[in-house]
């Protein structure tokens, strides 16, 4: 999950789809969307060994690595 902090700078939304598409291109993006109030938005892995890879790769995220964002990995089970 990414919640915008008050320092979000909209620029970086473009290299934020880039990423989000790079994932996709690779198998590993399920689904994808922003919070209808504008708050922020989420993201759905697949095809990740554990936790630990998740979380690394939310790490590259633009959010992240510009710090407009605070991102948080949940591990989720489906039914």
């Amino acid at each position: 999950m990414a919640m915008r902090k008050p320092t979000f700078d909209a620029s970086v939304i473009g290299p934020h789809k880039a990423f989000l598409d790079a994932l996709r291109a690779q198998g590993r993006l399920h689904l994808t969307g922003g919070f209808s109030d504008g708050s922020g938005g989420a993201y759905v892995l697949r095809d990740v060994d554990d936790l630990e890879q998740a979380r690394a790769i939310v790490a590259t995220d633009p959010l992240a690595l510009q710090d407009c964002s605070e991102l948080s990995v949940h591990e989720w089970n489906t039914r």
